[in-house]
């Protein structure tokens, strides 16, 4: 691509200082892990996650989204004592240190964990403990999404909501809305929202991921997201592109994801280029590593391979990450300094 003029190659890209904002807790798993604790706990691996991993996966229909999601129950099934959660959120804050992320916003949904861990509150004390004692030993700054279930009772996201709200100033920083968005209206979880919101907790939807342009707007109107999961497909409508763009939301893009799911036929697909001329900003993610492969670093290596990102456009990209970040302050304008001496190195 004419407009390539970077030379950064992948350890150039890990120690580029970003911020990771899209990623879940069982999906940042290491396959290694899964197996490995798959086998203490005598739980059985389909082959998808097994021999065949990483799993060949298409959301094109509802079907498909069930298979993924039943990878994701199977694979979450092998976290069942205090000891596999706290292994499992160092583990991933180990990873984050060596992919370049100084803070992590990492999104987990309590009532998938409740009936191992005794319950949402138990689970997120649990959590929360693991998160502060991972940011200790790693330096990587962690912050927790409380994120609810599109696919069950709006009720389930209110009670969400208030567990987050009782955590504020406590590590949990955001409130967030996921799975399959075909299946769970906006408009639905307006309440748990406003819960959350009063709460002065960062929104953060999924949205614009399998459902086009209508999706990302009925977040922005309904749920009043200050930043978007995906949001990708709002390039089907310039103007909620110019919206996200004057508005300020940051999308956060995985495109690694987006290709294994089938919502882009392949990396050049998704839309990283289009979005940013348009000035839209993007934070890269990898969403669910565990079941899609590639972690933070290999994000930025799809903007710079498939579209052509320069290293002082991979900079923005990190800068993007950091600014539409829940960082405290002095996090991120360490992390914006970091940004600036990485650049200047090149």
């Amino acid at each position: 691509m004419a407009r390539l003029n970077s030379s950064s190659t992948a350890e150039d890209l890990a120690a580029l200082p970003k911020a990771h904002l899209h990623l879940h807790l069982t999906g940042a798993m290491r396959h290694s892990t899964m197996v490995e604790l798959a086998e203490l706990h005598g739980v059985s691996l389909p082959p998808a996650l097994t021999q065949e991993w990483p799993p060949q996966l298409s959301t094109a229909d509802e079907r498909g989204w069930f298979r993924f999601q039943r990878l994701y129950d199977t694979a979450r099934s092998v976290v069942q004592t205090e000891q596999d959660l706290r292994r499992l959120v160092m583990e991933i804050a180990e990873d984050e240190r060596a992919e370049g992320s100084g803070w992590l916003e990492l999104q987990a949904d309590p009532s998938g964990y409740a009936a191992t861990y005794s319950g949402i509150t138990n689970f997120t004390d649990l959590l929360l403990d693991a998160a502060a004692d991972a940011q200790q030993a790693t330096g990587v700054g962690i912050g927790i999404i409380i994120g609810a279930n599109r696919t069950r009772h709006p009720l389930d996201a209110r009670t969400l909501a208030r567990l987050a709200a009782q955590y504020v100033g406590k590590g949990v920083i955001g409130f967030g809305l996921s799975n399959d968005e075909r299946r769970g209206p906006a408009a639905d979880f307006e309440a748990a929202f406003r819960i959350a919101a009063r709460a002065g907790l960062l929104l953060a939807p999924h949205g614009g991921e399998l459902v086009g342009p209508p999706s990302v707007t009925a977040c922005l109107d309904k749920l009043h997201a200050n930043r978007l999961g995906h949001g990708v497909r709002s390039v089907e409508d310039p103007a909620v592109v110019e919206r996200l763009a004057k508005e300020g939301v940051t999308l956060e893009v995985c495109p690694v994801s987006n290709v294994a799911l089938g919502v882009a036929p392949g990396p050049a697909a998704v839309p990283v280029r289009p979005l940013f001329e348009a000035g839209v900003r993007i934070a890269l993610g990898a969403d669910d590593p565990l079941l899609f492969g590639p972690r933070l670093v290999s994000q930025y290596e799809v903007a710079r391979d498939a579209h052509g990102f320069s290293d002082a456009e991979l900079a923005e990209l990190a800068r993007m990450s950091i600014l539409g970040s829940a960082a405290p302050p002095s996090v991120q304008a360490s992390l914006l300094a970091g940004v600036d001496d990485w650049l200047a190195s090149r």
